[in-house]
């Protein structure tokens, strides 16, 4: 994703502000999130803001370090977001729980895998879409996720996301936003 609309900026981060309340089962009013399933370290939820339909599968980190250590920021998560009425299928993102350097890209690593990630504000996004099948398809045979980003600051963060669970959320998800 080389350039990011309000409407999927703002998409976002109403989801992050709701996951806290999504992952104790409560419904945010804005949103109307549902939880479909809670599969390992994964949810798979639906909400209809503007009355279309997104079905995502979200995760908050297992692991998250800060240099230097203990810097505070908000709550981080990872998502894989499917949009039917914009033809988007498991578009990657992450709120990262500060605003980030401009101009710098964050980073993902699956395994051996890596991948650059385009930043806004407090988002990263997959910078070469044509890379986001490749990305789905190494979380579903991974073990981790590990997202590198440097805040505006300069405080760098490593979270990493455990990938239990993510294939069988993103099934439901497919299942849900045909």
């Amino acid at each position: 994703m080389t350039n990011l609309t309000r409407s999927t900026f703002v998409l976002m981060t109403a989801i992050a502000v709701a996951a806290p309340a999504l992952a104790q089962g409560k419904k945010n009013p804005a949103e109307q999130a549902v939880l479909l399933g809670q599969f390992g370290d994964w949810g798979a939820y639906k909400a209809s803001p503007g009355g279309k339909k997104v079905c995502f599968a979200l995760s908050k980190p297992t692991s998250a370090a800060t240099e230097p250590a203990n810097k505070k920021r908000d709550a981080s998560y990872a998502f894989v977001s499917t949009r039917p009425s914009e033809k988007v299928k498991n578009e990657i993102s992450v709120i990262v729980g500060y605003p980030q350097k401009s101009g710098h890209d964050a980073s993902a690593a699956i395994g051996t895998a890596s991948y650059v990630l385009y930043t806004q504000n407090d988002g990263a996004w997959v910078k070469n879409a044509a890379e986001e099948p490749k990305m789905v398809d190494a979380m579903r045979k991974g073990h981790d996720l590990i997202i590198k980003s440097e805040s505006s600051s300069g405080t760098k963060t490593t979270d990493t996301y455990s990938l239990k669970g993510i294939s069988e959320a993103l099934d439901k998800v497919s299942e849900e936003c045909k």
